[in-house]
């Protein structure tokens, strides 16, 4: 099956609160590469990269709220057309 990627915008309660590493451990379980990064105006957003069942997978993770000491309030999902990521890596 084709690898497709999705970028997820997640926003709430989600920076300092380990929200990122979170979702680095969820990618790596589920064999997916990508990136989450933290943007400017306090949402994080995640790149994800692999077989459609586990980015689907990643995605309800994150609409479920991710970590416990995040909370989620929204999540907004669109297509990224770049899959060929080497790991899952956080970005600064």
């Amino acid at each position: 099956m084709d690898k497709v990627a999705t970028a997820a915008y997640v926003y709430g309660v989600v920076q300092g609160v380990g929200f990122r590493y979170s979702t680095q451990r969820q990618a790596a379980q589920l064999e997916l590469s990508g990136y989450a990064r933290n943007c400017d105006d306090g949402s994080v957003e995640v790149v994800a990269s692999g077989e459609p069942h586990a980015v689907e997978m990643l995605i309800e993770w994150l609409k479920q709220g991710g970590p416990r000491s995040a909370r989620v309030d929204k999540v907004l999902i669109e297509p990224h057309g770049k899959t060929d990521y080497k790991g899952f890596t956080i970005r600064y």
